[in-house]
């Protein structure tokens, strides 16, 4: 699909369906005050690569203003004990996104067609990714640098992206095998349809939130 048919696309699911929602909900289970982080702080050694801060992504644009990765504390130290039990494999993680502006979980909805929403929360419910407790993330080569392949590239919207599909080369379903249970081995569940997305335990005792990175 080229830009301009992408832009298109984009408009006229816009137009098709008028947000329903103004503000997050709020969630009578969510018991404890925010605790976000900034995950690199934590262990400099970890990388990212955040790029909904750039047009690399399924909008086709920047939909942050800073290229920054939050979650809340504990979910923090558990991706960083993760990324450090990686490095006995010559492994560690690749962080794409976490904490999300309920805002931004609004945009997503609205620019995504109907038959793809499997792939993004409805802003009626908010996202894990609201309360600081999902993340995205992939493996990277501690000796090169490099992302590891996958079945699928991140965000792919497609049967790919599930975290048991039987697609893709041998060394690549064993890549996405090790970073699943190195990831529920530090309390992370992985999403049903996207292997690259970790949402921590006890997610339900934090708020949905939608503070700008800049004032965090």
């Amino acid at each position: 699909m080229n830009a301009l048919a992408l832009a298109l696309l984009l408009q006229s699911a816009v137009a098709a369906e008028p947000a329903a929602v103004a503000s997050p909900p709020v969630d009578p289970r969510a018991s404890r005050a925010p605790d976000l982080v900034e995950v690199i702080t934590l262990d400099p050694s970890l990388r990212t690569d955040v790029r909904y801060a750039t047009a690399n992504n399924f909008t086709g644009r920047a939909v942050y203003a800073q290229a920054r990765v939050f979650l809340q504390r504990p979910a923090a130290e558990a991706v960083v004990a993760a990324h450090r039990a990686l490095a006995e494999h010559g492994y560690g993680l690749l962080l794409f996104d976490g904490y999300r502006p309920w805002r931004v979980t609004k945009l997503f909805w609205e620019v995504t067609p109907r038959e793809k929403r499997d792939f993004v929360a409805n802003p009626a419910r908010g996202s894990k990714h609201n309360r600081g407790c999902a993340v995205d993330l992939t493996l990277f080569e501690r000796k090169t640098g490099r992302e590891v392949a996958m079945p699928s590239a991140y965000d792919d919207f497609t049967e790919k992206a599930a975290p048991d599909y039987a697609g893709g080369t041998a060394e690549q379903r064993a890549a996405r095998d090790l970073l699943r249970r190195t990831m529920e081995r530090f309390g992370f569940s992985v999403e049903p349809n996207e292997w690259w997305h970790y949402n921590c335990a006890g997610w339900q005792e934090w708020p949905l939130l939608d503070v700008p990175f800049e004032d965090l």
